[in-house]
């Protein structure tokens, strides 16, 4: 059977990132972050030597380690198997 989660208004689940929440099964855990240091280093370059469209090697790495923070994020929430 469906439950509606809202009025019309919204829905919110978990009110602060210290609150735990879950799904699927899994064990509750509260809001994961990512690092302000991955948030911020990708940058492409769209001119000159390539590096996979990124001016550095290390911002193409910081890429790929925000992609595998953040899967790990929907894993651990139950979102993603």
């Amino acid at each position: 059977m469906a439950k509606q989660l809202s009025n019309g208004t919204g829905a919110s689940v978990g009110q602060s990132a210290s609150d735990v929440v879950a799904f699927h099964g899994t064990t509750p855990i509260a809001q994961a972050s990512l690092p302000a240091a991955l948030a911020t280093t990708t940058c492409i370059k769209t001119t000159g030597a390539l590096t996979y469209g990124f001016s550095t090697s290390a911002k193409g790495q910081a890429l790929i380690d925000m992609v595998v923070a953040i899967r790990a994020a929907l894993i651990n929430k139950g979102l993603m198997a």
